[in-house]
């Protein structure tokens, strides 16, 4: 029975102290095969991850959960605010400014992202150019949270790009290198030992793999309501096994410990 409790609100007093936190897969879609995802490569001094291939995101602030109020009143505060988080740390760490009504010019991203880094604040930014945000675009795709303190409570969404190249240029702070390549290719990488990527992601790119466009991935996602997802240890053939839940749409629900990354 799933104990969990649910993913529009934040963890319970009585549960583990932790930090809501917020992950954007980016889709774009390629010429000759699968859709491609942006991700960052994490910097080897980072206390969460470090060197580790993740999606973009970070942690949510207090700015953004005053401007989801704003935008968002009538959604759940949890999932509104990660929207913004998301959309604002796209940004950061990558230049690229997503779900605006109006097109951005790869020359606005560039000073909105520099404005951003400057105050930190989303709300200014949107303000000084006349940008109205469309967060219904970012679909609300997963939720982790590992069950002890200080674990990043983190909410991922999807959005689609379409076609198309984009401005993206690395923060060189807390990433080190950014690239596009489709879930079943950076799975391969990691295989590889080209890049490392914790439990979490992997997971993820497995499920995100067998997605052949961004409305496969939506169908999935309104096929499996988003609930928590607290990995969790478990003997198997008599081995420690990293695990998740089998019925949330992931194809693989756990690999042994020992060869686990967990950030």
């Amino acid at each position: 029975m799933d104990t969990s409790p649910p993913s529009d609100q934040p963890m319970p007093p009585d549960g583990p102290k932790v930090i809501p936190a917020s992950t954007l897969v980016i889709f774009r879609t390629s010429a000759e095969g699968p859709p491609e995802l942006l991700m960052v490569q994490r910097a080897k001094e980072m206390r969460f991850a470090g060197g580790a291939a993740v999606f973009p995101g970070g942690r949510v602030d207090d700015a953004d959960r005053e401007l989801a109020r704003a935008i968002l009143p009538d959604e759940p505060i949890e999932i509104a605010a990660g929207r913004i988080a998301a959309i604002r740390e796209t940004l950061e760490e990558t230049g690229l400014m997503v779900a605006t009504h109006a097109p951005v010019t790869a020359a606005e991203a560039a000073e909105a992202r520099r404005m951003l880094l400057e105050d930190g604040r989303l709300a200014p930014v949107l303000d000084h150019f006349g940008w109205q945000l469309a967060p219904e675009r970012l679909a609300f795709f997963a939720h982790w949270c590992p069950p002890w303190e200080g674990a990043f409570d983190t909410r991922f969404f999807v959005i689609d790009l379409g076609t198309g190249a984009v401005d993206v240029q690395v923060d060189a702070t807390e990433n080190t290198r950014l690239f596009w390549a489709s879930a079943a290719e950076a799975l391969a990488m990691a295989d590889r030992g080209e890049i490392s990527v914790i439990f979490p992601t992997r997971r993820n790119l497995e499920r995100l793999a067998g997605f052949a466009c961004h409305a496969e991935a939506l169908s999935d996602i309104a096929s499996h309501p988003v609930r928590r997802i607290h990995p969790r240890i478990e003997i198997r053939d008599g081995a420690e096994w990293l695990t998740i839940p089998a019925d949330r749409g992931y194809p693989v629900d756990g690999q042994p410990r020992a060869t686990a990354q967990r950030g």
